[in-house]
């Protein structure tokens, strides 16, 4: 029997991650900041979508501790913090490893009746 261990990061950081990711304009936003800093102006161009709309996903990328701002005369620079996603990423990876460890007994299960 397989013991379940429970990767335990805050769940209410967690939780603030996953509802970050869930969202694929947030996920894209994410994708911009990995390549390097960023004004608003710059992160919403390709969007089809107001500033404003922007900023609210921003908020919740901020929310979740996966973006920095730092007003710099007019404009608004954002930083990606990637820290937080190494929660979620040991969270996934402890399941990917238990789903691992089920699919190889299923696979020695169906050898052994052939």
């Amino acid at each position: 029997m397989v013991q379940q261990v429970v990767v335990s990061p805050d769940p209410g950081t967690l939780d603030r991650v996953f509802h970050a990711l869930a969202d694929p304009t947030r996920r894209a936003l994410l994708a911009e900041l990995a390549a390097g800093e960023r004004t608003i102006s710059e992160l919403a161009a390709p969007f089809p979508m107001s500033l404003t709309a922007v900023s609210k996903h921003l908020r919740v990328l901020e929310g979740a501790h996966l973006v920095t701002r730092e007003r710099r005369g007019r404009e608004q620079h954002c930083r990606l913090v990637p820290d937080p996603l190494s929660g979620a990423w040991e969270w996934i990876e402890h399941y990917r490893g238990f789903w691992e460890a089920r699919l190889d007994a299923l696979g020695q299960y169906f050898e052994a009746q052939q």
